[in-house]
């Protein structure tokens, strides 16, 4: 048993400022007890004007909010996970990179988010991350003392293959921090969260960004820890900062796979393509 958090933020161009909310909200997470506490997607700056993003931008090195947050694990003496943050790279394209903190203040691991939100939507909203961020190509599981954490971040939610990968590999908890467009989000956030944490009988835990953001983008909020069962055990408002905390028992993970087993019980199969006669093919 162990309390988890996870930290809502509504980031905004200045990752010193975006530092500065985020010690404070940690601290009052830590103070509830939290010992693993998650900040969502984009932590250190939420910044559509790609000249502004890069000319904050740093090297992983001397990243403001990495050097913050290995700072606050080791004082805190708690695990710390930034759900990720721009880092600068040496080809000129940007990493959506989170971090995981020990309570020593060193980083565990670090993940790239794979899957780039390349969408257009209704009402004229459209996104191109892949002309700014290169994806990332590894998955990953930090094996911590708690739990076995795996790793998402945001539009990877909607590819259930990252989660199952990682599911059979020994995840007892996927972490899912967000930056969640308002008009995906009212449609699809919770059910999604929700489906990933019963198809694969482990925690989701989702820290968001959420409210009005200071480059005119609209976030979702709705900070989200969800049990094995699919139960929401903590849940945030739609917009401003909130800090959500809830006691995880990961045994629960074990008893869900054990009610439901399907991870055991997948199969591989052949998926054949049946072309009817009078499509210009020979039935089956």
């Amino acid at each position: 048993m162990f309390k988890a958090a996870a930290i809502q933020m509504c980031s905004g161009i200045d990752p010193a400022s975006n530092a500065q909310t985020m010690a404070r909200l940690v601290r009052e997470a830590a103070l509830q007890g939290a010992t693993y506490i998650q900040t969502p997607e984009m932590t250190g700056a939420i910044q559509r004007d790609r000249a502004g993003l890069r000319s904050v931008l740093r090297d992983e090195t001397g990243d403001l909010i990495v050097q913050e947050a290995a700072r606050l694990a080791g004082e805190l003496g708690i695990y710390l996970h930034v759900g990720s943050t721009p880092i600068g790279l040496e080809d000129g394209k940007v990493a959506n990179r989170g971090f995981l903190f020990g309570p020593d203040g060193k980083m565990i691991c670090d993940y790239d988010k794979i899957h780039m939100f390349d969408v257009d939507l209704e009402h004229g909203e459209s996104w191109r991350e892949s002309a700014v961020y290169r994806p990332g190509s590894t998955a990953r599981i930090a094996d911590l003392p708690f739990c076995k954490l795996g790793f998402a971040i945001c539009y990877d939610v909607r590819f259930p293959e990252l989660f199952r990968c990682q599911a059979v590999a020994g995840a007892e908890i996927m972490s899912v921090p967000a930056a969640f467009t308002r008009q995906t989000g009212e449609a699809h956030w919770e059910i999604l969260l929700r489906a990933r944490a019963i198809e694969n009988g482990l925690f989701v835990i989702a820290a968001a960004q959420g409210g009005d953001h200071e480059d005119g983008r609209q976030t979702f909020g709705h900070s989200m820890i969800v049990d094995p069962w699919g139960r929401v055990l903590a849940e945030a408002g739609p917009s401003g900062e909130a800090v959500i905390i809830a006691e995880i028992d990961i045994a629960a993970a074990h008893k869900a796979r054990a009610r439901i087993p399907n991870l055991k019980n997948a199969r591989d199969f052949v998926l054949e393509e049946v072309v009817p006669a009078g499509k210009g093919g020979v039935a089956a």
